[in-house]
């Protein structure tokens, strides 16, 4: 490796200089993480599985998208799933002292 004299450059060459460290640590951290996932395929594969195969497994299930349960009652187009937040429509319904009820599909 060669030595490199900071003191001498200009603000310009410091800039392109860490630019391109930058890059060389980008570039070394890629290839490390591309040898450790082939690592671990290969391991996975001694054991009778793909990396998918456990890393699926370590994931939960995800929710897929829901049908819609209830719906604006003046816009037909503007539905709600019953999940998370309640719209301010849905509220704003409730409050008056009307039922959900009378919102759903």
């Amino acid at each position: 490796m060669r030595t490199l004299d900071i003191n001498a450059l200009d603000l310009v060459e410091l800039k392109q200089l860490q630019k391109d460290v930058a890059k060389a640590i980008e570039s070394f951290e890629s290839r490390k993480k591309a040898d450790a996932v082939a690592a671990l395929e290969a391991q996975a594969k001694e054991l009778g599985f793909s990396l998918a195969d456990l890393a699926g497994a370590a994931k939960g299930k995800k929710r897929g998208i829901s049908a819609p349960k209830y719906r604006h009652p003046e816009n037909p187009n503007i539905t709600w799933t019953g999940r998370g937040r309640k719209p301010r429509w849905v509220s704003e319904h409730i409050a008056s002292g009307k039922d959900i009820e009378e919102l759903e599909i």
